[in-house]
């Protein structure tokens, strides 16, 4: 506090900066001339919205690259640590372009989602709107979500594959003498035991994920980075716009540490009992 105080103040009597607060309040929020959410509120929903399908993303595909890596078949481990390590070792605004640029030109119509995505027609319900945000970015926001998704994908499947290696050899030979099914198994064996030990690691990178969708905004793609960055340089309110930015990133990310908190205290008394 005391650190901040005295930022504060040397940006007011050193810098000679005037804090407008008013102003950057009033900025925030005041809606669009159609009516619409105000321009800082809907880059917060495509935030929102880009890291929930992110996340999904992320625990899906990471879990599959993770139980991949840790089976003994060499055709599915192999290629899982190649993705791994392709993505982990290359810088992440690096990966976002070129990823990006490919999405954009081939990976889209190879999966015949150009007329869906670019060239939508008809109106949308509150739920679409809601979920897909409106139709003319939907380029744009599945090309984020599979750029941050598959970018922490890599990470979850290290957390997910070190869950596993590190669970007991016995609780594996006890599921196995019960014979139980492989999906029994895993469901009320190892899964249960694996997602208490793995809940904070992967509440660090969901949290990191929240923070990676900063990135895509250099391509374009409108959330709350770039509606911070095109507010700041219209109005000249840098420090206020970038604060408030900040401040909201830090909300986000701290409902989410409070979320798994709470989802590794279930987990734990799901064991208990």
């Amino acid at each position: 506090m005391i650190g901040v105080g005295w930022l504060y103040y040397r940006s007011s009597a050193g810098v000679n900066y005037h804090w407008r607060w008013a102003e950057a309040f009033e900025l925030i929020f005041t809606p669009r001339s159609d009516g619409s959410l105000p321009y800082f509120f809907q880059g917060l929903v495509a935030t929102i919205r880009i890291s929930l399908w992110g996340m999904l993303l992320a625990l899906g595909l990471g879990t599959m690259v993770g139980l991949a890596k840790q089976s003994r078949l060499t055709l599915l481990s192999i290629p899982a640590n190649a993705f791994i390590q392709l993505v982990r070792n290359i810088p992440p605004l690096v990966f976002v372009f070129i990823f990006y640029f490919f999405v954009s030109s081939q990976l889209i119509p190879l999966l015949g989602l150009d007329e869906l995505l670019r060239n939508h027609h008809g109106e949308l319900n509150p739920l679409q709107s809601f979920l897909f945000g409106p139709a003319n970015l939907w380029e744009n926001l599945f090309s984020g979500i599979l750029c941050v998704g598959i970018l922490s994908a890599a990470y979850v499947a290290e957390v997910v594959r070190s869950g596993l290696s590190n669970l007991p050899k016995g609780q594996w030979e006890a599921a196995d003498s019960l014979g139980l099914s492989t999906w029994t198994k895993y469901r009320y064996v190892i899964a249960p035991q694996v997602l208490a030990m793995i809940t904070p690691a992967l509440a660090g990178q969901a949290i990191s994920l929240v923070k990676d969708t900063s990135i895509v905004s250099l391509i374009s793609i409108q959330e709350m980075t770039f509606a911070g960055t095109e507010m700041a340089n219209s109005s000249g309110l840098i420090f206020e716009i970038w604060l408030i930015v900040g401040m909201a990133y830090f909300v986000l990310c701290f409902a989410i540490s409070l979320a798994f908190r709470q989802l590794e205290q279930r987990v734990i008394r799901f064991q208990q009992s």
